[in-house]
């Protein structure tokens, strides 16, 4: 097994200054990691914000999966990048804590079809982040981290299924289920938005208003 000291990074000047950094966390080096922790902190809180749609949960999960970090930063492989890595354990923490509260689990595919990509055009017309933002309430953990890890962290599904521990077509099924999904909420968050606008035109016109 390769040390992680002897490790070299060739994904680019990031993940070189991410991997010298965990190189020094392995020797239990308490200044690195708090480096480390600090350039971690912000995007491990969003992806665990959204995974979890439960903030008072997410500052323990985030300090769950940096003390593993601490602890194993010896055990890196480097078959992926160090984000990629440290998104892993975050993605199993907040799993496991979500399986604490007996979330629903995943649905599971055989097969995907044509319609993934088409949907693709479909959410970029609707705007994307209130859609998404309305959305990711309603589908399951495995698809909303899918969706959150693409569109709002930019991996690719070979990333992502690295983060997830998974094969790439199961990243792809997730992603496939999670579109549909949203592609059928989509009319009833439509309705929803419309029926607020209104209400607000209302109240600003002052028609609606009771009489007394």
């Amino acid at each position: 097994m390769t040390s992680i000291q002897e490790l070299k990074s060739t994904r680019g000047a990031e993940d070189e200054e991410n991997l010298k950094l965990l190189q020094l966390v392995a020797v239990k080096d308490k200044v690195a990691f708090e480096k480390l922790y600090t350039r971690f902190y912000p995007q491990l809180s969003r992806y665990l914000n959204r995974l979890l749609r439960r903030p008072e949960m997410m500052e323990e999960v985030v300090n769950d999966t940096l003390f593993v970090v601490w602890e194993k930063a010896d055990r890196f492989q480097g078959r992926s990048k160090v984000s990629t890595w440290v998104t892993g354990i975050a993605y199993l923490k907040g799993i496991k804590a979500l399986d604490k509260l007996r979330t629903v689990p995943d649905q599971q595919a055989d097969s995907i079809d044509e319609e993934i990509e088409e949907s693709v055009n479909l959410i970029s017309k609707l705007g994307l982040q209130e859609w998404l933002t309305c959305g990711l309430d309603m589908i399951s953990a495995d698809q909303r981290s899918v969706v959150e890890l693409t569109y709002f962290f930019g991996y690719s599904y070979q990333e992502i299924a690295e983060t997830m521990g998974c094969p790439v077509n199961t990243v792809k099924t997730r992603m496939f289920h999670a579109r549909r999904r949203l592609a059928k909420l989509l009319p009833q968050l439509q309705e929803h938005k419309g029926a607020d606008s209104s209400e607000k035109g209302t109240r600003k016109n002052g028609v609606g208003e009771s009489l007394e």
